[in-house]
């Protein structure tokens, strides 16, 4: 019987969604694990977690935190659609280069870097898509292209004879615990605000929270062992894509909600976001405005990714099925709801 192979590793955003998962899947194979992040999370306690607290544009704080560890998940970002230019540079990307640079110094063997599909989002449809779509040279939204000056620079830093650096990305995570994207649908569903946006016919890649969760800990044991995947990043999803506005309308009912039933082209949708874009500067307002040329797009097209290279090179298999999934989250759901 073969010793099991421990780590200290290091999780950025491990109160977060997805970073929790990570960190819960971290404990329970027995690595130590040390949390970077902004907030403090009584969850992360209660695992026997270190917590560190931070911003990552403070690259002293980052260089402490990455002392002494084998591997660093970097999931932590700032999410969203609005907002300045300094504030997605300064956490995405400014941030991961202060990681970067962290795990240089203090030399860390393995960098796993959670990106997004929308890094290669050029606002045409993507149908079972793989990684050779390039990156874009027109943004519209500073999200997807804050992170995508930080995922070439994750996989620049490769060095097969010292940190190996690897990129996963996972297209829109849902599961338990969801703290983004299920409540805003259920929100938006009772005040009557939610509209399908074109055809309907659209596709779209989903990963349940705990087999993107997995993947990060299936990259980094690659990393390990193999050079395969260094320097090189991985879409990550359910195998087979959803109907965006059917999966919606599931998601609804389970929550015990009707359908959308109420319609806006993508025609019409993306020039209401073109004109609150333009507004939303003028007003100089901070949060999200209710339609953007980005979420436009977004909702009306197809965007599904193919996993083979994924399943390939380390392995990446679903764990949890997507009714499973389901079903894991409607105590989840009947929560919520409990409460709104």
């Amino acid at each position: 019987m073969s010793e099991t192979i421990t780590m200290k590793a290091l999780v950025t955003g491990g109160g977060g969604f997805l970073g929790l998962y990570i960190v819960e899947q971290l404990r329970a194979t027995g690595h130590d694990v040390r949390v970077f992040s902004r907030g403090h999370y009584p969850a992360l306690t209660a695992l026997g977690v270190e917590t560190q607290q931070g911003d990552l544009r403070d690259a002293k704080a980052v260089d402490q935190a990455c002392s002494g560890i084998d591997a660093v998940f970097h999931v932590a970002a700032v999410p969203g659609v609005w907002g300045s230019w300094e504030a997605y540079h300064g956490i995405n990307t400014t941030g991961t280069l202060n990681v970067i640079s962290g795990c240089r110094k203090y030399d860390v063997q393995r960098l796993i870097y959670t990106s997004s599909p929308s890094v290669v989002f050029d606002g045409t449809d993507h149908i079972n898509a793989d990684e050779s779509l390039p990156y874009p040279t027109k943004w519209l939204c500073h999200y997807p292209h804050s992170k995508a000056l930080a995922e070439q620079a994750v996989l620049a830093a490769a060095d097969p004879h010292g940190l190996r650096t690897v990129s996963l990305r996972p297209h829109l995570i849902w599961g338990p615990r969801d703290n983004h994207l299920i409540p805003r649908l259920i929100q938006k569903a009772r005040a009557g605000q939610l509209r399908q946006v074109g055809r309907g016919d659209n596709v779209v890649s989903i990963s349940y929270v705990e087999n993107a969760a997995a993947a990060h800990l299936q990259a980094e044991a690659s990393l390990r062992n193999s050079t395969t995947a260094a320097g090189r990043a991985y879409f990550i999803n359910e195998p087979d894509a959803v109907n965006l506005w059917d999966w919606i309308n599931l998601i609804l009912a389970r929550a015990g909600l009707p359908p959308v039933t109420r319609k806006i082209s993508s025609t019409m949708a993306w020039y209401v976001g073109s004109v609150l874009e333009t507004a939303w500067e003028l007003l100089g307002r901070k949060h999200d405005p209710p339609m953007t040329r980005f979420v436009a797009a977004q909702l009306s097209g197809s965007h599904s990714y193919s996993i083979a290279a994924a399943h390939r090179d380390f392995g990446y298999r679903p764990l949890v099925t997507v009714e499973e999934g389901l079903r894991r989250m409607q105590p989840d759901l009947d929560a919520r709801l409990a409460v709104l």
